[in-house]
């Protein structure tokens, strides 16, 4: 798959998620690795929800997946838990944030 196709994928499974579960503010960064590699961030300001195919500085978590283990996670075939207790799923900032950030999906 490559990167537009998962930043796509990704559009798609939050297209009508519930921001409501959103504590405030929520910046994360996704760096996939290996195929489609590329990195893009998910924000919910505001009860909006944006996913866009950049970097993002101020951001509140950093996670860092191979893309077949990010396809699992959002097919919902890899526990998030167990993916960073194996260390499939790397994470640089608030686990919280990113928790949240697992409600969305």
């Amino acid at each position: 798959m490559t990167y537009e196709e998962i930043v796509e994928k990704v559009r798609e499974r939050l297209k009508d998620a519930d921001t409501s579960k959103v504590d405030g503010f929520l910046a994360i960064q996704v760096n996939i690795t290996e195929e489609g590699a590329g990195a893009f961030y998910v924000e919910v300001k505001d009860g909006k929800l944006s996913v866009e195919p950049y970097e993002y500085f101020d951001r509140q978590a950093l996670i860092t997946m191979k893309s077949k283990n990010f396809i699992k996670l959002m097919e919902g075939k890899l526990d998030p838990v167990a993916a960073f207790t194996l260390g499939k799923l790397k994470i640089d900032g608030s686990i919280e944030k990113v928790l949240e950030f697992g409600k969305l999906l």
